[in-house]
């Protein structure tokens, strides 16, 4: 009986066409040109006032039910008082409404099932209709009434209104899908907009130090700068630290004398402040300067009094290379489609899906859908772009910070589900591009599918010139090493709520430089791909030389005959094929952004082993014998990589054994060709001499000899150091 084989995955991306291109775009629903519009009621509960009191407490502790349908929200209560304010605003889904009421009661806390003082309806058909660039509608008073629609004692402020998810509300509205979340959990489950710190490149150049006194001047002194910005400490002439905004810590540089052992005197110190030091914004070199030195004795710093005091001259400067904006980035984050459970509830398997974009300083987070395998958000955010060779990283996470009694800063992680990166070169401008990307996700078990989230992109170039003119500036400062990682994640976790250590390192690609072999395999055919267009040139040329097409071989050897004799032309025929296989690529030019290629990374066909050690920790958690049978593995890898250098060195080495004498008859044969070689170029022509040699080259295959060619013969013969090598 034959087993059945389980179904391959399908990683591939596919064009989507979501309900955005027929719309007018109108300034009242640009917000959502790139996603569909949904409709929400808003409720806006401002406050009450008059509210009856308890009989028997004399006190009131009102909070307000909100009723539409199978749909239910409260407010906070408020203790003691018979005129609260709640200032809350709730948003219920017009499209999964069932009823045409919403119910608006206030109740009292302390009274037997929460008595109801009084309350408010509205038809839903009659509740007002509004749209940004509309302002936000004002509350007004109600009187109360009871179940038979009779007028009690009490007013409450409210307003109600439909709006879409641009509405200014929306993104601090406590939504009917979250009523299961905990109070103090609802602002982890809302859209944010987060703000990394802008990083800069300090670079301190000493230049030199003018009337420095040591403690022993008859000893001559062994001087170096030390520079502490933070912990990191350098110790040399020219200083590169990495410093973010808003600076807090100064640059402390300090001229030591290294007097023996590892005893050091400090000659000198001075304390900069990072907030005056000037930023270089564009290429030209920064000026120079002279800065005062104090005396630094056992942590008391001494201010010289004298006329001359001991100086450093020096360059300080912050390095930015901060373009002109050229652009805007406009990203529509529409929905996800068959996420996999990522926890449990109620004895089935679900998930709390929020979305993570980040480009360039600016990160933003969507709105957690709760208890969703196909969650819908349909939000739409901007980002200024300053150059097109920048990505943009959409990842998707599953909320774990949802329960009241969740600790955000020592709880659960957010599992991480997939990721999409878009490079902006690849986008053309002014067009929409709406994919369904697969979230694909490398795990130690083997490459796992996690769902397929639908994105819209759409680049704006605002100045063609600008954006042409940027390709030849340098590239926007890269900075996100280690300690860049650390200023990230500890100013996105002082926000409120703060974006988790792992949401920011799965961003960022931490891992990234992690020694992975499957990753080297893939790095390898890269450069074999790269290189496959010479060898199959050379192929072609080979091919002609040995005359398997004639009519091919008699029309390039025509052609090189006419370049030859008419050497102007040769660039002029080079640029010109070149133009026309650009034109001829044309039309085969990619229609959609790159993704995630399996193939070419070597995740569908990797070992368990490979993926075994790509996920093992550092240092290694495994034990002695797999250790070492991966450590005999890396030998042999680097075996075969010794080997090849070795072959490379070889052949460079002979060619440069040439003149070297290391082999005297063989460097006076090239001697006597060279003085042979230069009266035959000076007496003849070059043109008829390269004519020559390309008639030698591409001769019948009648006139061949089945040898190595002369040349080739004459260098495997010239010595190399092999033979010195132990």
């Amino acid at each position: 009986m034959l087993s059945k084989q389980k179904p391959k995955e399908d990683y591939s991306l596919k064009e989507t066409t979501p309900n955005i291109g027929t719309r007018n775009i109108t300034a009242a629903n640009h917000k959502l040109s790139l996603v569909e519009e949904r409709q929400y009621v808003h409720v806006r509960i401002a406050k009450a006032k008059i509210l009856p009191v308890n009989n028997a407490t004399g006190t009131c502790d009102p909070f307000v039910e909100l009723k539409i349908g199978n749909c239910k929200e409260t407010t906070r209560f408020l203790g003691k008082t018979s005129n609260p304010e709640w200032n809350q605003v709730f948003a219920f889904t017009k499209d999964g409404l069932q009823t045409r009421i919403a119910d608006i009661l206030v109740r009292d806390k302390e009274l037997v099932n929460n008595k109801l003082i009084g309350g408010v309806s509205f038809d839903i058909a009659d509740i007002p209709t509004r749209f940004p660039p509309d302002g936000p509608l004002a509350p007004q008073w109600y009187r109360l009434e009871d179940r038979n629609g009779v007028k009690v004692l009490g007013e409450l402020m409210l307003a109600v209104w439909i709006g879409n998810q641009a509405d200014d509300a929306f993104s601090v509205a406590w939504h009917a899908d979250t009523a299961a979340v905990s109070s103090q959990s609802v602002s982890n489950t809302r859209s944010k907009i987060y703000v990394s710190p802008r990083l800069w490149y300090l670079r301190v150049d000493v230049i030199g130090a003018q009337d420095l006194v040591p403690t022993d001047r008859n000893r001559k002194p062994q001087v170096y700068v030390k520079a502490i910005l933070g912990n990191i400490v350098l110790r040399s002439r020219e200083l590169i630290f990495v410093a973010a905004e808003p600076f807090d810590d100064p640059l402390i540089l300090s001229v030591e004398d290294k007097i023996g052992g590892n005893k050091e005197e400090c000659l000198g110190r001075c304390v900069i402040a990072l907030q005056n030091v000037d930023k270089r914004l564009l290429p030209p070199a920064m000026g120079d300067k002279w800065i005062n030195l104090e005396r630094h004795v056992e942590g008391v710093e001494e201010k010289k009094e004298e006329k001359f005091a001991s100086r450093l001259h020096l360059k300080v400067f912050l390095d930015g290379l901060w373009p002109d904006k050229i652009g805007i980035l406009e990203l529509g984050i529409s929905k996800a489609e068959g996420l996999l459970p990522m926890k449990s509830k109620d004895g089935r398997g679900t998930t709390d899906a929020y979305c993570v974009a980040k480009y360039w300083q600016k990160w933003v987070r969507t709105t957690t859908v709760i208890d969703s395998l196909a969650p819908k958000w349909n939000e739409q955010y901007y980002w200024d772009v300053y150059d097109p060779y920048t990505v943009i990283t959409i990842g998707i996470f599953d909320n774990s910070y949802l329960g009241a009694d969740d600790n955000i800063n020592g709880g659960t992680k957010d599992p991480r589900i997939g990721k999409v990166r878009i490079r902006l070169s690849t986008l053309e401008t002014d067009r929409i591009y709406t994919h369904s990307y697969p979230l694909i996700v490398l795990q130690s078990n083997g490459l796992r599918k996690m769902g397929e989230l639908h994105l819209a992109v759409k680049f704006t170039c605002t100045s063609l010139l600008n954006l042409l003119y940027t390709y030849t500036q340098p590239l926007l400062p890269r900075m996100l090493t280690l300690a860049h990682y650390q200023f990230v994640c500890l100013r996105l976790g002082r926000v409120d709520p703060p974006l988790k250590k792992e949401v920011v390192e799965y961003m960022l690609d931490t891992a990234a430089n992690m020694r992975s072999l499957r990753r080297g395999k893939a790095n390898c055919e890269r450069v074999m791909r790269c290189l496959s267009g010479i060898v199959g040139f050379w192929k072609r040329f080979d091919s002609l030389c040995q005359w398997k097409n004639p009519v091919a071989t008699i029309a390039v050897y025509w052609g090189f005959l006419v370049l030859v004799i008419s050497p102007r032309l040769m660039l002029p025929a080079c640029f010109f094929s070149l133009f026309m296989v650009g034109v001829w690529r044309y039309l085969k030019r990619p229609r959609h952004p790159p993704h995630m290629d399996t193939k070419l990374s070597h995740a569908e066909t990797a070992h368990p082993d490979e993926l075994d050690e790509e996920f093992d920790p550092f240092p290694t958690s495994k034990a002695g014998e797999v250790v070492k049978k991966r450590y005999d593995k890396l030998r042999s890898m680097a075996g075969r990589l010794m080997t090849m250098m070795g072959d490379l060195a070889t052949q460079l080495e002979r060619v440069h054994a040439v003149l070297s004498w290391r082999d005297p008859r063989a460097t006076l044969m090239f001697l006597v060709f060279c003085v042979i070689g230069g009266f035959v170029v000076y007496l003849y022509s070059l043109r008829y001499l390269i004519i020559l040699m390309g008639t030698y080259v591409m001769r019948p295959t009648r006139m061949r000899a089945k040898l190595p060619s002369l040349p080739q013969n004459f260098l495997r013969r010239l010595p190399a150091k092999t033979d010195t090598m132990l």
